[in-house]
């Protein structure tokens, strides 16, 4: 006590106060080291990580020799900045270190043997995170991916192998639905290569049941007790809000319409359905703000936080990903109960490099980086941003509710620009509009859960008051999504978050300059003035009403067609994966209900992680004939999801598209090219177009068809043309189909005499429409009023 006034001890939400004094950035050289040098060795083999650690450790040993004078007195320039080089040493060191000793288990012999023959074993795990479902098609059960822990594996032979690695499985069974974390299972199944990148040393595909061995664990046991509890309580609220609610709370978005899903992720919403540091840093708050009301001391706070914080942990299960959202919420409290806010920033830097030595897996995680991004946002822009609100007049709550989101929402743009490929408008906005429901939302879905097991009732009133500001949430997300030119396009991957990260630093150091402030300011002005009417009145691209889209992928195939907003089917990939991202994102796929790959040449699924990058893939349909098998093995490597041979007869409905496959109508061998013959030929039926898609189908198949398909089942307004316009076309092939537009897929300056003049000819005789991948770039196929038209990206459409 001082002059008879309570002891201050946090001053904001936020945790930090903002002086004058520069942010505490000692440990901040070894933390980002030890992430990147992890990340890094994430996609190298052992001994180049090894080789790495020992190159950084003896770089580290001569700066260190020559700052102590044993080389020579250092300059003044050099021992100042000297330590800092030191420290980045060691954190590249030990992460380097620490992701090499994990990749010398993950790549142990005799288990990358087993991997790379596909054997079918049994296996027996420990279940690391809940069974996440993958959004399955239509009729079909969701495959369900599980994070587990290889304890041992038996192959038909008997031999046993026992590493401690992790092993992703693949599941269809209901069985696997409710497995807790902690429990150990038995299940057999068919080992497949990781797609890489990971400490994930095998996938194991297992259609059946697992066999358990014991209950779980008793914390995970209260808190699958405490989860149900929540989801009966919210079982009576309308579907968006009752589905909200518990993705809110603990992240279970298993009843969340995939309307709302998709909104959310529109409008930058999506990291509140995860269990992130804000969900911590709300539930803490609240003991915080009644701690404060009480008048305790620091000490008093601190404890009582922490004891919220474990049993929070509890509500939404210890698992690596909720002990992380823990860890960055304890940041926190750690600069609370030292009684110094400077403190929180070493925290900080203290708890990356501790997880990412424990778990280097977590250097190459979108979640991890966006909970440090946002920390360390919050800790270094928002109090200064809104105490420089506050001198400028603002309400201090205000303030404060206009800095946390954009402060969030800056630090964390670059990776989700580099994610997906958008920069979005109304992320900010949508956030900030969001802010006031978040707290409430969260704290009464939390005394739900938290009363639901001794009185029903009270959960249920708790959840419907909850409703309320999530019923808000759902409605900002939902107008948020709506808006024109709510995102724009930007590069994606690792290229477009760099450059994002330089440009956003270099305004935050040039806008310190009040003049550079307001030259940014009327910049921006101007730009969102000139552009924002020019994007809302110009159609732009995708066409309104498309009904096809051939994407430009050099001599390939990879065709798309539109599902619902955000949503589409791939037909294959094209030979490189950054060709077809750059079409889907122009196209604004956020999820690709059904990837079908008409067969396994290169020039079909050379870009298959182009598909997956950054975007959900529901189902992969692949031909019966699984050759070559490299081109199978690249499709299985994609990405976790269960690969399904696709017969003629089988059909398939999501949204506005139908599909039905026509062939081949039986397996051809000893022809010209066995996997062109044997493509999937599929007939599309979107918003009332006929649309054939013929693969590389060479005219034995296409004669096969003639003979197996009725007369008038070939018939289509749009011909997606076989083998990229090859001359090994069956001209009553042609006939049948009868075409208005023809797209064919094809490479500038080919090797392969592709498209042939004499097809594009008696095409062009016979009235058809062409449309050419390679001088056309992307080509669309739309509808409307007046009927078919084609539109070329800068090209006026042509209507017929």
């Amino acid at each position: 006590m001082a002059g008879g006034r309570p002891e201050r001890f946090g001053g904001s939400a936020l945790g930090v106060e903002s002086s004058g004094e520069p942010p505490d950035l000692r440990l901040a050289g070894l933390a980002v080291a030890a992430w990147l040098a992890a990340l890094a060795c994430l996609h190298l083999t052992a001994p180049t990580a090894a080789l790495l650690a020992a190159t950084a450790a003896g770089l580290a040993g001569l700066v260190t020799a020559h700052l102590l004078g044993v080389l020579g007195r250092p300059a003044g320039p050099v021992r100042r900045y000297g330590w800092i080089a030191v420290a980045v040493l060691i954190g590249v060191v030990c992460g380097a270190s620490a992701t090499a000793a994990r990749l010398h288990v993950r790549d142990a012999a005799p288990l990358r043997a087993l991997v790379d023959d596909r054997v079918r074993v049994t296996a027996e795990l420990v279940l690391r995170d809940d069974p996440r479902p993958i959004r399955g098609a239509p009729g079909r059960p969701a495959t369900l991916l599980v994070a587990t822990e290889l304890i041992r594996l038996t192959d038909p032979d008997g031999r046993r192998v026992s590493a401690p690695v992790r092993v992703l499985v693949l599941a269809t069974d209901p069985a696997w639905r409710g497995r807790l974390p902690g429990q150990r299972l038995t299940a057999e199944g068919r080992l497949t290569a990781p797609r890489g990148g990971d400490l994930t040393a095998a996938v194991l595909i297992v259609p059946g049941p697992p066999v358990a061995h014991g209950p779980p664990p008793w914390l995970q046991r209260a808190a699958g007790m405490l989860r149900a509890g929540l989801q009966r309580a919210c079982a009576p609220l309308p579907d968006d809000q009752g589905g909200l609610l518990p993705g809110l709370v603990v992240g279970d978005t298993s009843r969340l319409p995939p309307t709302v899903e998709e909104d959310f992720r529109a409008t930058g919403m999506t990291h509140l359905n995860a269990v992130s540091g804000s969900n911590v840093a709300i539930v803490v708050g609240a003991v915080l703000l009644l701690v404060r009301w009480a008048r305790a001391g620091p000490g008093v706070a601190a404890v009582l936080c922490g004891l919220a914080l474990v049993g929070f942990v509890i509500l939404v299960r210890p698992s690596p990903s909720v002990v992380r959202a823990a860890t960055m919420g304890a940041i926190g409290l750690a600069a609370l109960a030292a009684g110094r806010p400077r403190a929180a920033l070493p925290a900080l830097s203290a708890a990356v490099t501790v997880l990412v030595l424990v778990d280097p897996e977590l250097a190459g995680d979108a979640g991890f980086a966006l909970s440090v991004l946002a920390t360390g946002g919050l800790l270094l822009l928002a109090p200064r941003w809104r105490d420089a609100l506050r001198r400028r007049g603002v309400p201090a709550g205000l303030a404060e509710a206009l800095a946390v989101p954009a402060a969030a929402q800056l630090a964390c743009g670059p990776v989700v620009a580099g994610i997906s490929g958008t920069v979005s408008l109304v992320a900010v906005p949508a956030n900030l509009l969001a802010v006031p429901a978040i707290a409430p939302a969260t704290v009464l879905g939390v005394l739900a859960a938290a009363v639901s097991p001794v009185w029903p009732a009270g959960a249920e009133f708790a959840a419907w008051l909850a409703s309320w500001p999530a019923w808000w949430l759902v409605t900002v997300a939902r107008v948020g999504a709506r808006l024109p030119a709510g995102t724009v396009p930007w590069p994606g991957g690792v290229p477009g978050a760099l450059l994002l990260a330089a440009l956003t630093v270099a305004l935050l150091l040039a806008a310190r300059r009040p003049v550079v402030r307001r030259l940014v300011a009327v910049g921006t002005a101007a730009v969102v003035l000139g552009t924002l009417p020019v994007r809302i009145l110009a159609s732009g691209w995708p066409p309104a009403g498309w009904v096809i889209v051939g994407c430009a992928v050099g001599q390939g195939d990879a065709l798309v067609l539109p599902v619902a907003a955000g949503r589409a089917v791939v037909v294959d990939a094209g030979p490189e994966p950054s060709a077809v991202d750059g079409c889907l994102r122009r196209l604004g796929v956020r999820e690709v209900s059904l990837l079908v790959v008409s067969h396994f040449h290169a020039d079909h699924v050379g870009g298959v992680a182009g598909v997956f990058r950054g975007r959900r893939v529901v189902e992969v349909r692949t031909p019966g004939l699984a050759e070559p098998a490299a081109g199978r093995d690249l499709v299985a490597a994609a990405g976790a999801v269960v690969l399904r041979a696709t017969e003629a007869g089988w059909s398939y409905r999501a949204g506005g598209v139908e599909l039905v496959a026509l062939g081949p109508p039986y397996p051809l061998h000893g022809t010209r090219s066995d996997p062109n013959n044997n493509s999937l030929v599929l007939r599309a039926t979107v918003a009332g177009i006929r649309i054939l898609l013929a693969g590389d189908a060479e005219t034995e198949e296409q004669r096969a068809l003639l003979d197996r398909v009725p007369p008038d089942g070939l018939r289509a307004e749009v011909l997606k043309v076989a083998h990229h316009g090859s001359a090994y076309q069956d001209p009553a092939f042609l006939d049948a189909v009868r075409p208005a537009v023809a797209v064919v897929e094809v490479g500038v300056d080919n090797d392969y005499g592709h498209p042939s003049p004499s097809l594009l000819a008696r095409l062009t005789r016979g009235g058809v429409r062409v449309l050419r991948t390679d001088t056309d770039g992307d080509v669309a196929v739309v509808t409307g009023r007046q009927g078919l038209a084609v539109v070329t990206r800068g090209v006026a459409p042509g209507r017929r």
